[in-house]
């Protein structure tokens, strides 16, 4: 199987199980992912964000996701334990359909490396 084939087959199986668990079976789209991966990095999973908080577990699931890629890595936690990440190498400049299959693939990579996903 192509790797572009493989991706998305995973990416698929992806989609449906977090939407049969997290949102009624409506299918999640990529931002509702990677929120639900900053909730998760975060580890405050039973309590209510504000919209900047939301940004920011947005942008901890992205600097997770992209670590293995050698973009980010991990510095510390703060006092209230939300991680913090430092840039190693700036991203390169992608498209926005190049950008969507980094996080799709990252993000397969992040499920399957937790045994989600097989």
């Amino acid at each position: 199987m192509a790797r572009d084939e493989q991706l998305k087959e995973r990416w698929d199986i992806l989609v449906n199980k977090l939407s049969d668990q997290f949102s009624e079976g409506e299918n999640l789209d990529l931002d509702g992912i990677i929120y639900l991966i900053g909730v998760q990095e975060l580890g405050q999973i039973h309590r209510k964000f504000k919209k900047d908080e939301k940004l920011d577990l947005m942008h901890i699931a992205i600097c997770r996701l992209l670590e293995p890629y050698g973009y980010y890595e991990f510095d510390y936690f703060d006092d209230q334990g939300w991680p913090h990440y430092k840039v190693k190498e700036e991203l390169p400049n992608l498209k926005a359909g190049e950008q969507s299959v980094l996080m799709k693939e990252a993000i397969v990579n992040y499920f399957l490396t937790s045994k989600y996903i097989v």
